[in-house]
């Protein structure tokens, strides 16, 4: 267990389902996030990973020694997860996703700044992650630590530091895990086959729609991902708040909201949305994030005491504060 975390009072809506299970959440996350390790890893090592996929994973300074396939094998990465993903699958439909949607803008669930949220999802969560007894602050720390380290811009920094705090939402306004993780992927049009057992879709009820179930379903090509209603999730979720209450770059929102989305950014699907020139430029920020998200686990243990002060010069920074304030309290 990590040492606790000193806490200020934030101004919270207080909502929280409490019988909801955080280490859950978690464990079911992390499952995630190695099948996806685990798939790219195996590409790259028996030679069919696209040129892209091996710069993903093999580029970035702070990975370059670390053994990629110490985790688990593959197969029964994937077993742990199939049981999620069939769940999401059946249940993230266009009207899940309007109602979602409308249930976000139309109601505030907590008022708290970005530090206090780091350490409310520490309440949240079980102190103990399944593959570094890292609290979640820790873990935040240690992807920004491993992207400041290799020299990367601040806003890059301050946004591997934020990436996860949608998980917020499981205990705020979720039906379950399936729609606070998990890779991401469009509503509306054909569930392509580079999603993880596309199989699975069978019981959407979205497969057999006369529009959503053909291939460009609403969509037309060319459209741009701005334009695409992704599977509504924490990342989805932490990037409509990060649009409407930061001065983040484009590329950091891509980043937030497109890590997960493994289909387009890894598997090479739905390229037929992208527009000619802006979603070529946040797949590659994408590309560029995501190993830090992926594989700076195993990396030291950050000291939360000693990074506080720089990382609220960037929150400050991004997140500025308004008359009167001393941090920015954002509507979650």
């Amino acid at each position: 267990m990590a040492p606790s975390a000193t806490f200020e009072t934030p101004n919270i809506n207080e909502n929280f389902n409490s019988h909801k299970d955080g280490l859950a959440l978690e464990a079911t996350s992390d499952a995630v996030d190695e099948v996806n390790v685990l798939k790219a890893a195996m590409r790259v090592k028996n030679g069919t990973a696209t040129q892209e996929e091996v710069d993903i994973y093999e580029k970035s300074q702070f990975d370059a020694e670390k053994d990629k396939t110490q985790f688990r094998q593959y197969e029964d990465a994937c077993d742990r997860v199939k049981n999620f993903y069939r769940e999401q699958h059946e249940k993230q439909t266009v009207a899940y996703n309007l109602k979602a949607r409308n249930d976000f803008k139309s109601k505030t669930r907590a008022n708290m700044t970005i530090w206090q949220a780091m350490e409310k999802l520490n309440t949240l969560i079980d102190e103990s992650d399944p593959d570094t007894s890292l609290s979640q602050i820790e873990h935040l720390l240690q992807s920004a630590e491993a992207i400041r380290r290799d020299g990367k811009p601040q806003w890059f920094q301050l946004t591997g530091l934020i990436h996860d705090l949608g998980k917020l939402l499981f205990f705020y306004a979720a039906e379950g895990q399936w729609d606070v993780v998990g890779d991401t992927f469009p509503v509306g049009c054909r569930f392509d086959e580079t999603i993880i057992y596309p199989g699975t879709f069978e019981n959407n009820p979205d497969s057999k729609d006369p529009i959503y179930s053909t291939e460009r379903g609403i969509y037309t090509p060319g459209c741009g991902m701005d334009n695409v209603m992704l599977s509504w999730g924490h990342d989805e979720y932490l990037y409509h708040i990060c649009k409407e209450q930061s001065t983040l770059p484009d590329e950091a929102l891509a980043m937030i909201r497109y890590h997960s989305f493994y289909p387009w950014h890894s598997a090479g699907g739905y390229r037929w949305i992208m527009d000619e020139e802006k979603d070529a430029r946040m797949l590659e920020a994408v590309k560029a994030f995501n190993p830090y998200d992926l594989y700076s686990k195993s990396d030291g243990i950050p000291k939360v005491e000693d990074l506080k002060e720089y990382y609220m010069g960037l929150i400050n920074t991004y997140f500025p504060p308004g008359e009167g304030e001393s941090e920015k309290v954002i509507r979650w």
